[in-house]
């Protein structure tokens, strides 16, 4: 029996609601030719379904909701930005084939976060990049992505497995100075780790729920901004200090409340003036909030927790005629041009991509006048015009430049739920993003196009693909493209290019 919405159940479906299983005698002694009986019976024959096959009942799939469906999706196709005209780079690999390889886990389990660091890890001559994962049973695994240990028959083979770094599940991570790692679980603990001896430096309780993305900024002078966000609606900053004799991790610098719960963090150094901002989305909100983080806060210790200002905001659906449309689940920065962002949305029944220029707060030079500007028609229209009508042509400013600010905002085809947990990569060259998805598949898609150019179908079929990481590892000739990926299916992938195909 096929399934219940195939094609030819829906077909038959149509033909018995739309009655050609009507035989009328006197149609047939007119025509002497084929009754609308005659046409479903003929069907049902040649497509082996049983005489009963067809039969409609409330909530079935129709022919009629397919084909508006399929009206629906070709508008939305229509209604996409996919602009080829921006620098963005095209796919290089499109004949590629890709394997995948299944890394062994000591107890498998979902996985929840997938990274890779460079750790100087104990009886390793030098800091070296491993493989960390996180799983729900409050493991943290160590994976060589090389034959560094003597002992190692495998290149991807679990060589450390923490347990007892959290009391719940980790769902965040991140290694500082190759040697101290920062990880966030959810209970709420954040809690900061030497690697190198062995021991727990530090452990907080900021948040009273979920901390679902930890990220750092290290500057020269050993200044290390830590950034948390919790699902009790609060962004913690921390300001720690690295020295010859370690770090520690006080309490919070500032403290971020929120209206919603945050979603995705970034630390970002503006490309002119070189301050540090704080990048966050939150849930139901369709802007991308910078918060400034400005040497003059730092001479405010005495003063804690400080206020970080917000600077600026960028709205992501600038002509959306909704109060809210998406979430900006995840983002990411480009490899190779770090004001590029790629955003992962939660808009379901498919994941949304953008591909966005961040749009900073512009910087003033102080002492500096602006430039003199000639009179001109709009400058005399505006001395009539009223505070409302400049406010309007203000704001419509503002909209044209948020819209041109957006490349690419294209469908992935990567199923989603209200539940899901969004994910977003980058290739190593820039020329497109890899974005998880409910269905067991990771999907590749065109930096420059928007469209779907390559699959990985290595999870089971229908499961949850949680996590992605995708860079270059080796050296040299050896430097290859990878893509790790972590699923409820508790298999943690590593993909590559096969040989043969490159």
């Amino acid at each position: 029996m096929p399934p219940i919405d195939s094609p030819a159940i829906i077909v038959a479906r149509y033909l018995r609601s739309n009655g050609y299983e009507e035989v009328s005698r006197a149609f047939l002694d007119e025509t002497h030719g084929l009754t609308s009986g005659q046409t479903l019976d003929a069907f049902l024959k040649e497509s082996g379904l049983p005489p009963d096959a067809g039969s409609v009942s409330p909530g079935d799939l129709t022919l009629e909701q397919v084909l508006r469906e399929k009206m629906m999706y070709d508008l939305t196709l229509n209604l996409e930005k996919a602009s080829v005209d921006d620098g963005l780079k095209e796919w290089k690999d499109k004949p590629a084939q890709w394997k995948s390889t299944e890394i062994s886990l000591t107890k498998p389990s979902n996985l929840l976060q997938v990274a890779v660091e460079s750790i100087d890890l104990p009886g390793t001559p030098s800091a070296h990049p491993f493989i960390l994962a996180s799983s729900a049973d409050r493991r943290l695994y160590v994976i060589s992505t090389d034959f560094i240990l003597p002992e190692q028959s495998t290149r991807f083979e679990v060589v450390r497995s923490f347990t007892g770094l959290q009391d719940s599940p980790i769902l965040s991570f991140l290694v500082v100075a190759r040697r101290y790692l920062v990880c966030t679980g959810m209970s709420g603990m954040t809690v900061l780790y030497d690697v190198k001896r062995g021991q727990i430096l530090s452990t907080r309780q900021d948040h009273t729920k979920y901390v679902v993305k930890v990220v750092s900024w290290t500057r020269p002078d050993g200044q290390v901004w830590i950034a948390t966000a919790g699902w009790d609606k609060k962004v913690n900053v921390y300001l720690c200090h690295l020295t010859s004799e370690g770090i520690s991790m006080d309490e919070p610098f500032a403290s971020i409340q929120l209206t919603s719960d945050p979603e995705s963090l970034l630390f970002f150094e503006h490309p002119d003036d070189k301050d540090l901002y704080l990048l966050l989305s939150r849930r139901d909100s369709t802007f991308i909030y910078y918060y400034g983080l400005p040497e003059s806060l730092v001479t405010l210790l005495d003063c804690r927790p400080a206020t970080v200002p917000l600077t600026a905001r960028q709205n992501l659906a600038p002509l959306a005629n909704a109060w809210t449309a998406f979430t900006p689940s995840a983002m990411a920065i480009c490899p190779h041009d770090s004001t590029l962002l790629a955003i992962a949305t939660s808009s379901t029944p498919h994941m949304k991509l953008l591909i966005v220029r961040l749009l900073f707060p512009r910087a003033e030079t102080p002492g500096v006048d602006p430039p003199p500007t000639t009179p001109s028609a709009s400058t005399s229209m505006d001395a009539n015009a009223t505070p409302a009508v400049l406010q309007a042509r203000e704001a419509l400013a503002v909209q044209d430049r948020e819209t041109a600010a957006i490349y690419v905002h294209s469908s992935t085809m990567a199923p989603q739920t209200p539940y899901s947990t969004p994910a977003v990569a980058w290739r190593p060259d820039g020329s497109g993003v890899w974005v998880n998805s409910e269905d067991g598949v990771v999907r590749g898609i065109e930096a420059s196009s928007g469209r779907v150019v390559k699959t990985l179908e290595a999870h089971v079929p229908g499961s949850k693909v949680r996590c992605l990481w995708a860079g270059a590892l080796g050296e040299g000739e050896k430097k290859r493209e990878y893509i790790i990926s972590g699923g409820f299916d508790h298999r943690l992938i590593a993909s590559e290019p096969s040989v043969s195909s490159t």
